[in-house]
């Protein structure tokens, strides 16, 4: 008897058919979990690797870079510096263990056509200053073959900050609200992963990765802000409040170190 030919369709360590001549395989065999346990608030977890994911949200140059947005408004960029080496060590480590590593990214249409008034206006207050997609003149050298709007798509600003490690193999999400899940292939490419448990990380805790996270939260993904790869340009009582909503309503909270070292043992 001859043998038909197989093939997989879709990722063969997650999500996939398998197909012959003859017939689908839709079982989906499940491989054995990848436990991984860490101290958390408010208590302990056991996560499965095989059903993780990191979301890196907002770390881009608009923010976080000398001539970004944030820069132009004099927003200190201290605090977004320290966490370079945080979040180099835990996608290192993560994605070592072959979980996936997301970045989440504002990257907005340069019409600005499905930006309502009330989107925009929390970027522009007082309607004659510099807001969403809207241009800026001073930018570096660097961006001057990017379009120049603010957190705009494929321009300089929406870009990851080249001190961080974005490899071949992470995937990329733009996103033009504070939630990364609102009109976005977030949930679907999450989905396709087979993804359950989210790690989060970024700026600003208060805002974009709050909402994200909560939003998440809502729609059935368990969600674990990872403390010390997260600050906010807020007072830092709203990073407070951020870690203790999370704690009490919305999921868990780890430190980085505690990730990195049940990575690589």
């Amino acid at each position: 008897m001859a043998i038909l030919k197989q093939t997989t369709l879709g990722d063969p360590e997650r999500d996939h058919y398998q197909l012959s001549e003859s017939a689908v395989d839709m079982t989906r065999p499940a491989s054995p979990a990848r436990v991984m346990r860490l101290p958390a608030q408010p208590q302990d977890i056991a996560v499965d690797l095989n059903k993780s994911a990191l979301i890196v949200i907002d770390m881009q140059n608009d923010f976080c870079s000398k001539g970004g947005w944030f820069d132009s408004l004099g927003a200190p960029l201290d605090g977004v510096r320290k966490l370079y080496d945080p979040i180099n060590g835990i996608v290192q480590a993560l994605r070592a263990q072959q979980v996936p590593v997301i970045w989440l990214n504002w990257g907005v249409r340069g019409d600005k056509a499905n930006l309502s008034p009330v989107t925009r206006y929390a970027f522009n207050r007082v309607g004659c200053g510099i807001g969403l997609g809207d241009p800026m003149k001073q930018r570096p050298a660097q961006a001057a073959s990017t379009p120049n709007g603010v957190l705009q798509q494929n321009a300089w600003g929406a870009a990851v900050v080249g001190e961080l490690r974005v490899e071949e193999g992470d995937i990329q999400v733009s996103k033009h609200r504070i939630s990364g899940f609102w009109d976005t292939p977030l949930d679907s490419i999450l989905r396709n992963l087979g993804v359950k448990s989210l790690f989060f990380a970024g700026i600003n805790a208060d805002h974009c990765v709050l909402s994200t996270l909560m939003d998440a939260n809502f729609i059935g993904y368990d969600t674990i802000l990872v403390e010390d790869c997260t600050a906010t340009s807020s007072p830092e009582f709203c990073l407070q409040a951020t870690l203790h909503n999370v704690r009490f309503c919305f999921g868990f909270t780890v430190k980085s170190t505690d990730v990195i070292r049940e990575a690589t043992t």
